[in-house]
């Protein structure tokens, strides 16, 4: 459709919007495990895999929005969705709107994406390779 195909010329901007927005949500996660920000009705108890999650999601979500390492992080991303999705939540319920794992999986396949897709505009990732 010609209305759509002028848009393809945006791709870069809107990857790196796609990428930045993701990352500033995944870093809320990471926050509110290390430092209950922002401020949970139920804080998270810090065992060693929270522990390890938490500073996951909190330091390659501040990589992921400056787009540096954006495909070794998202690799590593990825699969702590996928951990976090199997360990988390499927136990509960097959169903992803029963056991609360809708975050987990989309988080999971954008990540994905980015490591094929790569950074988009606005990275840091595209001024190392210039």
């Amino acid at each position: 459709m010609k209305l759509f195909e002028g848009l393809a010329r945006y791709q870069p901007q809107a990857l790196g919007a796609l990428r930045i927005m993701t990352a500033l949500q995944f870093i809320e996660h990471g926050s509110q495990k290390l430092f209950n920000f922002p401020i949970s009705a139920e804080p998270h108890a810090l065992t060693g895999l929270t522990t390890a999650a938490a500073i996951l999601e909190f330091a390659g979500g501040i990589l992921l929005a400056l787009g540096l390492f954006t495909r070794p992080v998202a690799f590593l991303l990825a699969g702590e969705m996928a951990i976090a999705y199997f360990v988390a939540h499927m136990p509960r319920d097959f169903f992803p709107v029963n056991n609360g794992g809708d975050a987990a999986i989309s988080f999971c396949f954008i990540f994905l994406y980015l490591i094929f897709a790569g950074p988009g505009a606005f990275a840091l990732d595209n001024r190392r390779s210039a």
